[in-house]
């Protein structure tokens, strides 16, 4: 689903304008994004969980050339469903 689904799915769904759906799924991915940023985690009762964690730096090898590369640290974000998302799926 794309994100003009997703805003026109929330502004049916809340009875609510497409600007004011935008408004607020732009917020939400805001705040999601400053926690991850700041704390390493970020919590959506219901649905899940948000972590972020350090992937230190490594060598690695071109797929196509066979060559050793390095390939630097980075942040990882990973997803965990929630009881109730995992329920409401399956």
């Amino acid at each position: 689903m794309s994100k003009k689904d997703q805003i026109e799915k929330i502004a049916d769904t809340a009875g609510i304008t497409k600007a004011v759906a935008e408004r607020a799924y732009t917020a939400l991915v805001a705040s999601i994004s400053y926690d991850l940023m700041n704390t390493g985690k970020a919590e959506l009762q219901g649905i899940g969980s948000f972590n972020a964690t350090q992937r230190a730096a490594r060598t690695g090898r071109n797929p196509r050339t066979g060559d050793k590369i390095e390939i630097s640290a980075s942040i990882k974000v990973s997803f965990k469903a929630g009881k109730a998302l995992k329920d409401a799926v399956n």
